[in-house]
């Protein structure tokens, strides 16, 4: 039997601990008038996620032998990039 685990603790958050807007924040924030939309935000609220890279990387298939692929990965995180180091130093780019 699974036991309900209940900390005790609400991850309810009172609105009046949310930090005030600024008058920064009031001219760029949309502005509706019931369901029609009159200005779109404006600025760094505007879009979700990371920014558009000029050159992002791209996704391969790739076959490495086991002992390179290992050797990599035990350096810890980042081991990807490090092989795009490598490949990048090899290269002379």
């Amino acid at each position: 039997m699974t036991a309900n685990k209940n900390d005790g603790e609400s991850s309810w958050v009172d609105p009046d601990d949310a930090p005030e807007w600024t008058d920064d924040d009031f001219k760029r924030a949309a502005i509706w008038h019931g369901d029609k939309l009159i200005r779109p935000a404006q600025g760094m609220a505007t879009r979700r996620g990371r920014p558009k890279l000029d050159n992002p990387k791209r996704q391969v298939t790739l076959r490495l032998d086991a002992d390179v692929l290992d050797g990599f990965r035990e350096t810890g995180p980042g081991w990807q990039g490090r092989i795009n180091e490598a490949l990048r130093k090899a290269l002379k780019v």
